[in-house]
């Protein structure tokens, strides 16, 4: 994991980015982890049905740790890079970055791996056509 103290810059292109509301907070107020997963599956998702150039599935996400609370209304942001195709499959890095409702300066909140497979109109794994 890269230290944002040491290099303040997302790795990646920008791929989504959404306003946390209030009913994506968890009892105590924060916006839930579940929540953030969904989001940077979806960003994951985005750039993997890109390379892919159609029908894609989640086959893992890699360890992640969470370093910041994110707070209502902050806006969240989730940059992504390609980091191996296989013959099958796309692995992706995925970093989220987020901006307080009060200040305009961002802060990473967290990142992990995902790793898609191409899939066919019957579910079966396919081949990427490269």
């Amino acid at each position: 994991m890269i230290d944002e103290e040491l290099d303040p810059t997302p790795i990646g292109e920008l791929v989504l980015r959404v306003m946390a509301m209030p009913k994506d907070a968890n009892p105590t107020g924060d916006i839930s982890g579940g929540w953030l997963v969904t989001q940077m599956d979806s960003a994951a998702a985005i750039l993997a049905g890109r390379i892919a150039k159609g029908r894609i599935a989640t086959m893992a996400i890699g360890e992640m740790s969470f370093i910041r609370p994110i707070k209502i209304g902050s806006v969240v942001c989730c940059y992504g890079k390609v980091t191996q195709v296989g013959r099958s499959s796309v692995t992706l890095n995925i970093e989220v970055w987020c901006r307080k409702p009060e200040d305009q300066e961002r802060s990473k909140v967290t990142e992990a791996e995902f790793v898609y497979v191409a899939i066919d109109e019957e579910r079966r794994i396919r081949r990427i056509q490269k």
